[in-house]
């Protein structure tokens, strides 16, 4: 390790111990003042989620256009998921879709969209038939065909909550940058991914993808809300650097192709074993072209 290499990453971890660690734990009065930094601290921390370097057109040598299922199941990937009950738990705490949810209804993320082309924008009003089911009872029903009034009681109102997020789905861009001569990765979008609310409670409902974030749109959102760090609780990571260091177990479902990127599912079907082969392959292709370059 280089002397540049080792100072940036001891001014890191100071910096992220102070920031991380749940402030004023130890000197604080009264609860209220657990978790609070004074405007001094806020100053000096300067947080802000590390900028991208600029990449010219011209240094990318080779690219590949990817796309990966996060499934929440697996172990490795539950600093995604939980926690999906936050009554009996900090407010610091929050899983990332419920992060993604409050900024998007508070307008910090200010774009999201039908797809992972990122094409068509969509709104909170257009997505709220994926996100909430209403139903009337048969009760309820009789009480409209009698001409009344609908009672509440008799109105079935379900929402989607974190628990039930199945999945994430990333687009993402492997690139070998020549002038560096290494393969690197870039994070594009994300999307939430969970049982098609109108068929939740069925015994196996499809899975749908709720809308898309173009993922340097919510960088600063991801950047201020941290995940649990199971070895270290002092010392949490931000969803911005656990999505971008990709501190998670993905499966490519898709990438790039000349049959209008078409999914694995679409060539291999029922068959879920050569399915995570295929997978394996075209991510040992990628990687593959970086070691082919130190080859001669």
């Amino acid at each position: 390790m280089n002397l540049k290499s080792f100072l940036l990453t001891v001014t890191a971890v100071f910096t992220v111990s102070s920031i991380f660690a749940q402030a004023n734990i130890l000197n604080a009065k009264n609860p209220q003042e657990i978790g609070v930094r004074t405007d001094a601290q806020k100053a000096i921390d300067n947080d802000k989620p590390l900028e991208y370097g600029y990449v010219d057109d011209r240094d990318i040598l080779f690219s590949k256009m990817t796309w990966e299922k996060v499934i929440l199941d697996e172990r490795a990937n539950f600093s995604l998921y939980y926690p999906v009950d936050t009554n009996n738990i900090g407010s610091e705490r929050r899983c990332l879709y419920d992060v993604l949810m409050k900024n998007v209804k508070n307008g910090k993320i200010k774009n999201i969209y039908d797809d992972s082309y990122f094409k068509t924008k969509r709104t909170l009003k257009d997505i709220e038939a994926t996100l909430v089911k209403i139903d009337t009872t048969e009760l309820g029903i009789e009480q409209l065909n009698a001409g009344e009034e609908l009672s509440a009681e008799y109105i079935n109102r379900r929402d989607l909550t974190a628990a039930d997020i199945a999945e994430y789905h990333i687009k993402g861009l492997w690139y070998f940058d020549k002038r560096q001569a290494e393969m690197k990765y870039r994070l594009l979008g994300i999307a939430p991914v969970a049982p098609d609310v109108n068929f939740i409670d069925s015994d196996s409902p499809d899975l749908v993808e709720l809308f898309w974030i173009f993922f340097p749109d919510a960088r600063g959102v991801l950047h201020e809300a941290k995940s649990f760090n199971n070895k270290n609780t002092s010392m949490p990571f931000s969803f911005d650097h656990v999505l971008n260091a990709r501190r998670f177990q993905g499966y490519i479902y898709k990438e790039e192709n000349v049959q209008e990127d078409r999914a694995i599912t679409e060539y291999i079907s029922d068959n879920a074993l050569m399915q995570l082969l295929e997978s394996e392959r075209i991510k040992e292709k990628i990687r593959d072209f970086e070691l082919d370059m130190w080859t001669y």
